[in-house]
């Protein structure tokens, strides 16, 4: 369980919340199992059970990715969070990880390993962004608040409220004190098709577009 004894080192932040916007646009979404278009990479035939460890996975990831990408803020606590988060849900995320390797084992058979190290991979890399990195980093502050609020055992609920307005936050906006409310760089995000990914699960664009 490498990736989950592994925290981030920062430097002490001041307590206290962090707001990047004056007004912040809204990344608010609805609700999600799992497996709909968009929100992470597509598991074929899992059970909901291993949907919802997908899920957990999926904000996991984006909050380690915040850990290391947002400390240009430190008030956001995004380093702080994630490590608190591995603290204090480590049994829940530990089943989640025993239930994408069953999962991957079942579907892969011999070559699960290799498919799990691919969408670990993948994961990570859907939460990159820079032309969003203000709108990303202050929800991923918001959302680990949030999380290592709930109750052992119920991080899950915080997983299927909050991941679609985590992915939304990947796309740039303005501000919403100006009243153009016009995206700063009109951007796709990356593709989670499987054309778009090699072997070694690296995003290939061209095939993109």
């Amino acid at each position: 369980m490498a990736a989950l004894a592994t925290v981030v080192t920062a430097q002490a932040a001041p307590a206290g919340a962090s707001y990047l916007f004056w007004v912040k646009p809204s990344f608010t979404g609805e609700p999600v199992r799992g497996d709909e278009p968009g929100i992470g990479i597509a598991l074929p035939k899992a059970t909901p059970k291993e949907l919802q460890a997908h899920l957990l996975w999926n904000m996991r990831a984006g909050l380690n990715v915040a850990a290391l990408q947002c400390q240009f803020s430190p008030s956001l606590m995004t380093v702080r969070n994630y490590n608190d988060l591995l603290r204090h849900h480590a049994g829940e995320l530990n089943d989640a990880y025993n239930t994408l390797n069953t999962y991957f084992k079942r579907t892969t058979s011999k070559t699960w390993q290799k498919a799990f190290d691919q969408y670990t991979t993948k994961t990570y890399n859907g939460f990159s962004t820079m032309h969003a990195q203000i709108g990303f980093c202050e929800t991923a502050a918001a959302i680990g608040r949030d999380a290592i609020g709930q109750p052992k055992g119920k991080l899950h609920l915080t997983a299927e409220n909050r991941m679609r307005e985590f992915r939304n936050s990947l796309v740039p906006q303005n501000d919403g004190i100006f009243a153009t409310r016009q995206v700063l760089a009109p951007r796709q995000l990356v593709s989670l098709a499987p054309q778009c990914w090699d072997k070694k699960g690296r995003y290939v664009e061209r095939k993109c577009g």
